[in-house]
């Protein structure tokens, strides 16, 4: 019994730790409204970004671990929660689209990226990516 509570405490420490990470990563007031609405761009992206032949593995394995995250019903944070309910898919997204454009470069992410060209620096500045 008390291995039982000892991994549910885990599991709750855990989540708040990850909580905190989406609670101190999120977006400005400026950039939360457009970054939600690029939540099915992400999507597209990162579904082309996996079938790209030149992307290394890790940066696959990772990608196709947000695109899980994006699609499933479960989340981080609910979204009856306000503000950060929806926000977390963005900040995750944000947070594994900031490594893997490290690991691969800006122009992959701008060549597999649909939509406008301002759409896409609003994705770079959410990334932190270089021009």
């Amino acid at each position: 019994m008390s291995g039982l509570i000892a991994i549910l405490g885990a599991l709750v420490v855990a989540w708040l730790i990850l909580a905190a990470i989406v609670w101190f990563h999120r977006p400005s007031r400026a950039l939360a409204g457009p970054a939600l609405r690029l939540i099915p761009d992400l999507v597209r992206l990162v579904r082309s970004l996996l079938a790209d032949p030149s992307s290394p593995r890790r940066v696959k394995v990772a990608l196709a671990g947000l695109l899980a995250y994006l699609i499933s019903p479960i989340d981080l944070i609910p979204d009856f929660i306000p503000i950060l309910g929806s926000m977390d898919d963005v900040v995750v997204a944000g947070l594994v689209l900031r490594w893997a454009g490290r690991q691969i470069g800006v122009e992959p992410i701008r060549a597999h990226r649909s939509g406008s060209a301002a759409g896409f620096e609003l994705l770079r500045r959410l990334l932190a990516l270089d021009a």
